[in-house]
């Protein structure tokens, strides 16, 4: 048992301190954002703690409330990626309500924002005028592609990138390409914004100066395709598409067993690779036979091999052959569906309260040795409007009668 388990315990309750506390406690984040990419980074910045502001459209809000009806009727989508936050509507073209924002950003640690390049500043409140404008202020732009570059006014959707960066030509099977089944390039996006801030608020502890962080969907996948493109650029190979195989190593791919179930298995050096032979091929003599007595000699003669490894196991049932994996020290994994995942004994839950009812979530991947903080509900749209216009609304009037 890890050591952020409490004794008594289950292992599946993780456990939560109240919500104002963690490491980003006082922390206030106002955040003009929408979908996928911007909510994802802002949700773990309030999950340690963090006070969190999300802008909504007045009339319309983030768009992303109707993507779907499944968590008692309202979006799962919106409230996985919005809980903790509070929600204000504001129309940015409105003096009174930009006055509104202002008020808060002077108060604010971070402002994010995932609108298009350049959609702020005829307001005044693109990153580098805010920055100017309030000295200690971090500032994020989240972007498709970048301020730069031709296709910097481009629509960026999580497919569209999938497409564009070379993600989805590596990634099916032989027969086409395919898409990865969650919005990976939002959620990779939005976990480099969260590292990204994180380590301007670091900065701004040694300087006391904000800074501007920026960050595109494109680039964060481009990052991540570097390994297929170094095998391009630098050795002439592509990188094929092989379904729940590696295109490198092998072994290391999805069998079938004799119920129908598969496993996924990886043998990363010759140590278990020996192991693989004697306990689950029952042929040990095959660790050192040249056709299969490295990687690159098992890759060059998978045609041969993959035959055997298949015949041993379809000879057994997938329990069974868990068994036979674990004993001998085989990396292995059960390939599962979502309904597996619901009722998987290693799955830590949390609950998020929204207006709709209760919905028990994956809990936080990160945890802390202290606990972690509470997490807060799913906002209403403009649930705090009020709360916040009084709060902040005083020194918008100021700066109002001001001009």
């Amino acid at each position: 048992m890890l050591d952020f388990f409490q004794p008594g315990i289950a292992e599946s309750e993780t456990i939560m301190t109240p919500p104002n506390s963690g490491p980003l406690a006082g922390t206030l984040i106002v955040a003009l954002e929408q979908a996928v990419a911007a909510p994802f980074c802002t949700s773990r910045l309030a999950d340690a703690g963090a006070r969190v502001i999300k802008i909504e459209r007045k009339g319309a809000g983030d768009f992303a409330r109707g993507y779907d009806t499944a968590a008692h009727g309202e979006s799962a989508y919106f409230i996985w990626l919005n809980r903790g936050k509070e929600s204000v509507a504001l129309d940015i073209k409105s003096g009174e309500d930009r006055a509104l924002l202002l008020s808060m950003l002077e108060r604010a640690d971070v402002f994010i924002q995932n609108l298009l390049p350049g959609a702020l500043e005829k307001f005044g409140l693109d990153s580098a005028t805010l920055r100017e404008r309030f000295p200690r202020l971090i500032t994020c732009d989240i972007t498709g592609y970048g301020s730069d570059g031709p296709m910097r006014n481009a629509k960026a959707y999580d497919l569209l990138i999938q497409c564009e960066s070379g993600l989805a030509s590596v990634t099916g099977t032989p027969d086409g390409p395919g898409r990865v089944g969650v919005s990976v390039c939002d959620i990779a996006t939005g976990m480099t914004a969260h590292a990204a801030i994180c380590e301007a608020l670091f900065e701004r502890n040694r300087t006391a100066k904000g800074s501007g962080v920026s960050v595109a969907m494109f680039d964060t996948l481009a990052d991540w395709m570097a390994v297929p493109l170094v095998f391009h650029d630098y050795a002439d190979r592509p990188t094929p598409r092989v379904g729940l195989s590696h295109p490198v190593i092998c072994p290391y791919g999805a069998y079938t067993c004799r119920d129908g179930e598969q496993i996924v298995i990886s043998i990363q050096n010759e140590r278990e690779w020996g192991r693989f032979c004697a306990a689950v091929l029952s042929r040990p003599e095959l660790a050192t036979d040249p056709r299969f007595v490295s990687n690159d000699s098992r890759n060059s003669n998978r045609g041969i091999l993959q035959p055997m490894i298949e015949a041993a196991f379809a000879a057994h049932d997938r329990p069974d052959m868990l068994d036979l994996l674990a004993q001998a020290d085989i990396a292995y994994g059960a390939v599962n569906d979502v309904a597996a995942l619901s009722e998987h004994p290693q799955l830590d839950r949390a609950t998020i309260a929204s207006s709709a009812g209760e919905i028990r979530l994956p809990a936080p991947p990160i945890r802390r040795s202290g606990g972690n903080p509470g997490l807060g509900p799913s906002p209403a749209f403009d649930a705090d409007g009020a709360a916040i216009r009084a709060e902040f609304g005083e020194t918008a009037e100021e700066s109002i009668l001001q001009k």
